[in-house]
């Protein structure tokens, strides 16, 4: 005969409170507030799942075999790992993620048991899992189409002090990266820092210098120069830091910023063919647009010999005429200086061009009384790891007839070009000023072309670690 416990509560001896109770054909375990727990080893059927998993937190560094309601961390560090479903039963749930972004340098491969399908492809199909970051849930529906995946999730950056970006040319200097633009480009940053205060970029911005003058012109003024040095990032800056105005201040978010970067500006023809020089192009990048240097005086027709220089981010220098204005259009600190004006002193002496503007001083006008003049000195920086000085102003043009004390004016510092019989360009990724091109005779026979002025750049500079 077999044994029978008929019983329709159960109480708790100690305050007599109800812990099983039926009542008609429903059972209800523990009070409420009371948490039900199995045994260790011990294993439940019959009250189904919600749609999650419990986590085995050990991660898997090789092949292993997934079990039901289970989800995975697989780390593949070291290599790839294969994992095989459990057979599929209606509503069974397996997940996994990558442990540490590494699914990239080696996959994870998830294999369905025998005959079975995954997202319904064919049976005995596997799945190949090689993006960086990757997690996914699985669950079984039917032969059909075998394990679903329901949801995905793709986590490639972790939470960090610092910020993460792309673009450019990418070194390091310290604990600090810097990007380099000497073209066209896309300055991406791809996460932003926890601490604020690393999301506020140093940078620097230069146009492009403008051209020289022809035949005893004005030099090329050098390309604007705007730099904004953060107090993350521990460099020597050039005198034109501008920090202290807070609008030079660029705080940067998750998004990409795009980057111009001006040439410099054409020099005009040898004479006696008549044309004229171009000012630079400007660079930018997010709030900052620095100004395209101007161009220098040139000849440009017998009955306008003397032209002045051009205005711009530093002036170009005069022909006989006066020498651009620089900082034009007008920011704090100033992002260049005035071009030097030219003297003429036909048919005596000739003519004897003002030197282009540098970010930090301006063009001479003609220093000796009958000599061109030299360009005006540009802006030295740490930034881009050494000093390095940039957006010197183009040297002024002669045109000799005999009683010049000088010669042709030299190009400013910081890649300004010297002033010849052909004016040398100005050193290109520096917004240096053309030279001029002058002549050793009245007559223009040995006059040659003036100097292209040089391209500009864009450094951006960041702590990363």
């Amino acid at each position: 005969m077999t044994s029978k416990i008929k019983v329709d509560n159960i109480n708790k001896v100690s305050d007599d409170s109800n812990i099983i109770n039926k009542c008609g054909t429903t059972i209800t375990l523990g009070a409420s507030g009371d948490s039900i727990a199995l045994a260790s080893g011990a294993s439940q059927t019959g009250f189904g799942r919600t749609g999650t998993v419990d986590w085995v937190t050990t991660p898997k560094t090789g092949d292993f075999t997934a079990v039901n309601g289970e989800g995975y961390f697989v780390n593949t560090t070291s290599g790839a790992v294969t994992m095989t479903m459990p057979s599929g039963s209606a509503g069974a749930i397996v997940s996994i993620q990558d442990y540490n972004k590494t699914f990239d340098s080696y996959k994870l491969t998830v294999s369905p048991a025998s005959g079975e399908r995954i997202n319904g492809g064919s049976a005995d199909g596997d799945l190949e899992i090689s993006t960086e970051g990757q997690g996914l849930t699985f669950v079984y529906v039917d032969a059909t189409v075998g394990w679903k995946t329901v949801h995905e999730n793709e986590f490639t950056q972790g939470g960090s002090s610092y910020m993460v970006a792309t673009g450019g040319t990418i070194t390091t200097s310290g604990n600090d990266k810097i990007h380099t633009f000497t073209g066209p480009g896309t300055f991406t940053v791809c996460t932003t820092a926890v601490c604020a205060a690393n999301n506020l970029v140093s940078y620097m911005v230069i146009a492009g210098g403008g051209g020289g003058g022809n035949w005893g012109g004005g030099g090329g003024g050098a390309g604007g120069y705007r730099e904004t040095k953060s107090p993350a990032t521990p460099y020597t800056a050039s005198p034109l830091d501008g920090y202290s105005t807070p609008g030079n201040r660029i705080t940067v978010s998750a998004t990409g910023y795009p980057i111009a970067v001006g040439a410099g500006g054409a020099g005009p023809p040898s004479y006696p063919t008549r044309g004229c020089g171009t000012n630079g192009a400007n660079s930018s990048f997010s709030t900052i647009t620095s100004q395209g240097g101007g161009k220098g005086g040139n000849e440009t027709n017998p009955s306008q010999p003397t032209t002045a220089g051009n205005t711009g981010g530093s002036g170009g220098g005069g022909r006989g005429g006066c020498g651009g204005v620089g900082n034009t259009p007008p920011v704090t600190p100033a992002q260049g200086k005035n071009g030097g004006g030219g003297h003429s002193n036909p048919p005596i002496c000739g003519y004897f061009g003002g030197g282009g503007g540098g970010a930090t001083a301006v063009g001479a006008s003609d220093p000796g009384g009958n000599d061109a003049g030299p360009g005006g000195a540009g802006a030295t920086s740490c930034i881009s790891g050494s000093p390095v000085a940039r957006a010197g102003g183009g040297g002024g043009g002669n045109v000799e007839t005999g009683c010049s004390t000088g010669g042709p004016g030299g190009g400013g510092a910081g890649g300004g070009g010297d002033s010849g019989t052909n004016g040398v360009a100005g050193t290109v990724n520096t917004g240096g000023g053309g030279g001029a091109a002058g002549a050793s005779t009245s007559g223009g026979a040995s006059a040659g072309a003036a100097g292209a002025g040089g391209s500009g750049i864009v450094i951006i500079r960041y702590k990363f670690q």
